[in-house]
């Protein structure tokens, strides 16, 4: 038995199908025309491959601005890691007290008993004192011109002054009871460079005698007064140089806690009368001081490494522009083709990341090995913030972003027609 379909509902059906079959193709050209990641930077590297040179030179401008950002930042970490290490070896709980001026501007001295008076104080664990000896210059030998001292001085030393101030001696040996006596000299750093004096056992001249070294002194960080003095014992300063056994400048070792508060006990203790004579300082202030100083001059070049970051990124700029104009061929095939805007958009977006990305990456690495090398030079800790990496990673991402959005664009706007018959 056959049944008839009424002309409706046949019309219905050939409908639906022909919706379904148009639906299908819809969902076949944009299942075929999806880029998946891969073809994306596949994409992206042609751009880049096809003209190697321009790309290298583009990616160079980029990688010079992060590899002065990074290296900066390195090198400014490094440099305060080693200041740390130095600080936390040599103790920032040195104070030193020295004469300052009375109320009518002339030169104070301190108390002959300054040491001993400081050492009463309870939180003070070492204090020691030098003491300058005026009119003592020290001369290489008597037949130097009398000008020419080269700013050295002669300064008594306590025997127990290289404790105190965390001093080494780098040859010969400190002085001691029995060298304190007679006229025997140890040389600061800076002293015996300037005097010529290499070894011990060679005589100087001082304050009209000769005086034999026994000692030269490693440059002392936390009194850099010392490296260019001659330093005596009390002794024979009496008893040869005319010293009047006041100290000039009296070193103190605090416990760590106690720092602020011995401060302000020092200068009342050692001159009760006249406290305001006395000048309280702490050596490790001046490092740090330094250290922020560091710090404003890594700030400036930071600025310079920016400025050379956005020339990098108008160099990629540049070059995506270039490459849009210049393949307005390839631009107008791939449309039509059936290639949507999108897709252009895409795939120069893309070439502009890969490009500042590679660029950044060499930046980076150009970044550490400056680091390095200057930490290998100067005997300092290696040091390269995670953050300044992937700060500098990030940047050359968004940089690459906005250097790529206006080509991308122009790019993906072309007209097929117009980019077929460019020429």
């Amino acid at each position: 038995m056959t049944t008839s379909t009424p002309a409706s509902d046949k019309g219905k059906e050939s409908t639906a199908a022909q919706r379904a079959a148009s639906a299908r193709r819809r969902g076949g050209a944009l299942r075929r025309s999806r880029l998946r990641l891969g073809d994306v930077l596949r994409l992206g590297a042609t751009g880049i491959r096809a003209r190697p040179t321009r790309a290298f030179l583009s990616a160079l401008g980029i990688a010079i601005g992060i590899a002065a950002m990074i290296a900066v930042v390195g090198i400014s970490a490094s440099s305060r890691a080693q200041l740390s290490a130095q600080l936390d070896s040599l103790g920032t709980n040195l104070l030193t007290a020295s004469a300052g001026q009375d109320l009518f501007g002339n030169k104070s001295s301190l108390p002959e008993d300054s040491v001993g008076k400081v050492r009463l104080i309870n939180q003070v664990e070492q204090a020691s004192s030098t003491g300058l000896i005026k009119n003592s210059l020290v001369y290489r030998t008597p037949l130097i011109d009398k000008n020419a001292s080269g700013g050295l001085s002669t300064m008594v030393a306590d025997q127990s002054l290289l404790d105190v101030v965390a001093g080494e001696v780098d040859k010969g040996t400190w002085l001691n009871q029995a060298t304190s006596q007679y006229p025997a000299t140890v040389l600061g750093a800076a002293a015996a460079q300037r005097l010529g004096v290499v070894s011990p056992g060679t005589q100087v001249w001082i304050g009209g005698k000769w005086f034999t070294v026994v000692g030269i002194l490693k440059p002392v960080v936390l009194a850099p007064e010392l490296d260019s003095a001659a330093l005596v014992g009390k002794q024979a300063a009496t008893s040869l140089l005319g010293y009047d056994s006041k100290p000039t400048t009296v070193y103190t070792r605090i416990q760590d806690k106690s720092v602020a508060s011995v401060r302000d006990l020092l200068a009342p203790s050692i001159s009760p009368q006249a406290p305001n004579e006395v000048k309280v300082s702490r050596p490790s202030d001046a490092l740090e001081a330094k250290n922020a100083a560091d710090k404003a001059f890594t700030t400036l070049l930071l600025g310079v490494g920016s400025i050379a970051l956005l020339v990098g990124g108008i160099g990629v700029a540049n070059t995506m522009i270039i490459s849009v104009l210049e393949r307005r061929r390839e631009i107008g095939l791939r449309r039509s083709l059936g290639a949507m805007r999108r897709h252009i958009l895409v795939q120069f977006m893309s070439e502009a990341l890969l490009l500042a990305s590679l660029g950044g990456a060499l930046g980076c690495v150009i970044g550490i090995g400056v680091t390095a090398g200057m930490s290998a030079a100067n005997d300092w800790p290696f040091t390269v913030p995670v953050i300044a990496v992937a700060g500098g990673l990030g940047v050359t991402i968004v940089i690459g972003a906005l250097a790529g959005v206006y080509p991308a664009v122009r790019a993906s706007r072309t007209p097929p027609t117009a980019a077929l018959n460019a020429q």
